[in-house]
């Protein structure tokens, strides 16, 4: 049984199409056949009553010429006597009086005729002779006064029986042909709704599925093909946000590294420089150390971000004292700089609710700017505001230009990139991006002359 569901399976259409149209005509098939077997069963029902009707005339036109009135029953002469009996039979009561002059008296036709005039009333019988031929046998009682009559008429059934069988020919040619029509005009009206799936097979494999052009979804296609389409669409623009964040973090992981790593190579590079006493190999693996745990922080948190959603404040148990956090960015500032950082504080600020390694990357890009391009001194102040702490973070610097004020937080974007840094234009909009994912928020003051001021607002604890 297994053996042969597994061969059907093997033998059923692959595509939709042809699945869709070998049910369609799989359901025909069924309803034709119920068709056709009543069809042909009322038309052989009606060919019997037209029988059974034929053989009650004719047993009328020869009841006219049988008297019955009398003590005996009498059969009249007639004109058309040999006509009216050449298939019929006459009996007073169970007495043969007269058959047709091709049967004899033990012939199969007369057995039954004799049978049937028995019954002394109307009756049919079906009997077969001479090679299966059919022939139907009808009784017509006639009552007398005295003595009672019975004529039996026969009929041939063969033209009945042939006008059924082409009948049945006609109708199995028919349901062929309506077979033949119903699967070729399946496919053809599967294939043509078909071609709005078709048509998004082939736009998803010749192009790219993250073109932001691509779109499935269309006003003129059916309702389940347009619900199809924006399912897809929906896809593509999840798959789409995913390749986005990626490539946002590797390029975030890039910007974030490269400090690091340049320490790193600086210190190996000056290391190999020279032979170096016992204390100053202890500084520089110290420093690389330092630069390894930052590394390994920064990694923690951008990760961290990224296995959350980036636009819901992340719940944190986490409590952070803020200022320590700002001196402890202030302290690792390349003393190249020449610049004064310096933090202002209330006299009472509360912790807030971001883990210190956050509140770094937060702030890191922001300070980092601001010694870059201060002239001399740079101020981190910390002040309480309702259900927030926020920092602002000032420079005494050209700030930034007004023309682009409105791309500063876009990714990749710089004011001036012949200006001698190597930025990639990447640390506004990840201090905003992470400032966000808490439940903060990270701007720019446009009012405040001169020099630059950023704000960052982060939730208290």
């Amino acid at each position: 049984m297994n053996g042969c569901f597994r061969a059907l399976r093997r033998l059923a259409p692959r595509t939709l199409r042809g699945r869709l149209s070998l049910a369609a005509l799989t359901i025909a098939s069924l309803l034709m056949t119920v068709l056709t077997v009543a069809f042909n069963a009322v038309m052989d029902r009606h060919l019997q009553h037209q029988a059974d009707a034929e053989l009650r005339n004719r047993a009328a036109a020869v009841a006219t010429t049988v008297d019955a009135g009398g003590s005996r029953v009498h059969v009249l002469e007639s004109v058309n006597d040999r006509l009216l009996d050449a298939n019929a039979w006459i009996y007073a009561g169970s007495r043969l009086l007269e058959k047709p002059p091709s049967t004899t008296v033990d012939s199969p036709l007369t057995r039954i005729a004799d049978h049937l005039a028995t019954q002394y009333t109307d009756a049919c019988a079906t009997v077969a002779v001479q090679g299966d031929q059919p022939v139907r046998l009808c009784s017509r009682a006639i009552a007398g006064h005295h003595a009672a009559a019975t004529v039996v008429t026969a009929l041939d059934l063969a033209p009945y029986r042939a006008s059924g069988d082409t009948l049945l020919l006609g109708s199995l040619v028919l349901d062929a042909v309506m077979l033949g029509c119903t699967y070729v005009l399946t496919r053809l009206s599967v294939g043509r709704a078909l071609v709005p799936v078709r048509t998004m097979t082939d736009r998803a494999t010749q192009r790219s599925a993250v073109d932001a052009d691509v779109r499935f979804a269309a006003e003129h296609h059916p309702a389940e093909l347009a619900l199809l389409g924006a399912s897809l669409d929906a896809l593509l623009d999840r798959i789409r946000s995913v390749l986005r964040h990626e490539q946002q973090l590797t390029a975030e992981l890039s910007h974030e590294l490269r400090t690091p790593l340049t320490r790193i190579v600086m210190e190996v590079d000056w290391w190999r420089a020279r032979p170096r006493t016992d204390s100053e190999i202890l500084a520089v693996q110290g420093a690389i150390a330092e630069a390894a745990q930052s590394m390994r922080a920064i990694c923690d948190t951008l990760l961290h971000d990224a296995r959350e959603n980036a636009r819901n404040p992340a719940t944190t148990l986490a409590t952070t004292d803020v200022v320590p956090v700002l001196d402890g960015l202030i302290q690792h500032l390349d003393p190249a700089h020449q610049v004064k950082s310096t933090i202002e504080t209330e006299a009472s600020v509360p912790e807030v609710g971001v883990a210190p390694a956050l509140i770094e990357r937060i702030v890191s890009p922001l300070l980092d700017n601001a010694v870059r391009y201060a002239r001399s001194h740079v101020t981190l102040s910390v002040r309480r505001v309702p259900g927030a702490v926020r920092i602002d973070v000032v420079d005494d610097g050209p700030g930034v230009p007004e023309t682009f004020v409105g791309e500063l937080f876009q990714p990749g974007r710089r004011a001036d990139r012949g200006d001698g840094h190597d930025g990639a234009g990447l640390g506004l909009p990840l201090a905003r991006r992470l400032a966000r994912s808490v439940g903060g928020e990270v701007s720019y003051d446009c009012g405040h002359a001169p020099g630059a001021k950023f704000e960052v607002s982060l939730p208290a604890g």
